[in-house]
């Protein structure tokens, strides 16, 4: 029996035990342990990787993006998504695609609340989204993180492998589990940040950040990063500046591309239900933030709406560039960068933001796009559990990725072909220490 679509016919594809052997056969093809390796272009130069990626970003928040990457390996390390990808370009890859974060490093998993209301942990950034790209890709960069990320912390560099190892290890057993369960029941999976704080050990950990989910939510406007409002002299509210990170464009900076047109232009993007709930809201200022760490030196702009009530809601307009996998042949996308970007986070996350759309800017031809913008309050909790509780940390979001993928590849051929034992998990780590000594002996 099969049932006819639009897209083609849906028949009976095989069972789990022939789709585990047919992942279990490209072993044969990709050996495992050939994913210890690491092999880098003859003429790879990092600096020279990155500085291509600056051409094209604002000339004068350069300098910032420099310093932030300069602060440390893992800063650069989550700057240098590009030296990573032409890195990656260049090693053997079994062929399980997947949706994939194509930026996969420990400071872009947190904590967010959903739709609903609840608190989640997941994946939680996705410029450099791309579908139908080997799953390895996500993870080489991820174990390559906890790496680096456990060597700043003074760990050993066999600790450092360990935390690597054990981080992949969650991986492989959670999609194992997710491959055992039904597609409906593995898709709705989530991370309730709960049931995390629930299995924390330390227990000073443990009340710090179960304090700052108690936290009242008025206090998101009293943390450090999270914009302040202020009325001026007419009454209207403002965006205080917070230099050198938040600030107002002039005027001639602000002619580059038109953020009202572009929020105007969003509501035709959004269900006509959400569209109605923006109405409710009036557009009241508009800030230049720069972003993160990689993302310093894209347009993206904050923008105040305020309701009749002045409540306000804060949304974040970002500039959408080309997947830097794209760039170094890991993958294509054939439309408009902005809805890659949101149709990949629609793909990998468990509950996105209703605000999440596309846009494209008809003057610059810039594309863009539109979500709500993350509380300062739940994105220092990643910090704070990866401070205090690193292998932990690393574990959870093993776990956490595992779920994000199940969503767009079949869980049981990647099962097969990673296995019960851990011979996966030890070519991963090995590969991870492998390109940081190699970053560590210079360009």
């Amino acid at each position: 029996m099969h049932i006819e679509t639009q897209t083609g016919v849906i028949e009976r594809g095989p069972d789990r035990r022939a789709r585990y052997a047919a992942g279990k056969a490209l072993r044969k093809i990709v050996p495992r342990e050939a994913l210890a390796d690491f092999s880098p272009a003859a003429n790879r130069k990092a600096l020279a990787i990155v500085a291509e990626t600056e051409r094209d970003r604002i000339q004068s928040l350069l300098c910032l993006r420099r310093k932030s990457m300069e602060k440390s390996p893992h800063a650069f390390l989550r700057g240098a998504a590009d030296v990573m990808a032409a890195d990656l370009a260049t090693q053997p890859a079994p062929g399980i695609r997947a949706q994939v974060c194509g930026d996969c490093h420990l400071m872009n998993f947190g904590a967010f609340v959903s739709p609903e209301g609840h608190m989640l942990f997941d994946v939680n950034d996705f410029d450099e989204t791309l579908p139908a790209v080997d799953v390895t890709v996500d993870l080489r960069r991820f174990a390559t993180s906890v790496v680096v990320a456990a060597l700043c912390a003074q760990k050993s560099e066999r600790g450092a492998r360990a935390a690597a190892r054990a981080a992949v290890k969650a991986y492989r057993r959670k999609v194992i589990e997710l491959a055992s369960l039904p597609p409906l029941q593995a898709w709705n999976e989530r991370v309730p940040l709960r049931d995390v704080v629930a299995k924390l050990r330390n227990r000073v950990l443990h009340q710090a950040v179960r304090a700052a989910i108690s936290a009242p939510r008025s206090e998101d406007d009293c943390a450090d990063n999270f914009p302040k409002v202020a009325p001026d002299d007419a009454g209207e509210c403002r965006i205080e500046e917070k230099l050198p990170r938040l600030f107002h464009l002039d005027e001639r900076e602000a002619e580059q591309f038109d953020v009202t047109g572009l929020i105007a232009a969003a509501f035709a993007n959004l269900p006509p239900h959400v569209a109605s709930l923006l109405r409710r809201y009036r557009l009241s200022d508009i800030a230049f933030k720069a972003v993160g760490v990689g993302s310093v030196g894209t347009y993206c702009t904050i923008a105040l709406f305020m309701s009749p009530d002045e409540e306000p809601l804060f949304l974040q307009v970002k500039e959408a560039k080309r997947s830097v996998l794209e760039r170094f042949g890991l993958g294509a996308w054939p439309g408009a960068q902005g809805a890659r970007v949101v149709e990949g986070q629609r793909m990998m996350q468990a509950a996105s933001d209703i605000f999440l759309g596309p846009m494209l800017d008809p003057a610059s031809k810039r594309e863009f796009y539109m979500r709500q913008l993350k509380t300062r309050r739940l994105g220092d909790l990643t910090e704070l559990l990866q401070s205090h509780d690193l292998l932990d940390y690393a574990k959870l979001c093993g776990r956490t990725l595992a779920r994000a993928h199940a969503r767009s590849t079949d869980a049981m051929t990647l099962a097969g072909y990673m296995g019960k034992s851990e011979a996966f998990d030890d070519a991963l780590a090995s590969f991870a220490v492998a390109r940081e000594e190699r970053d560590l002996s210079g360009d």
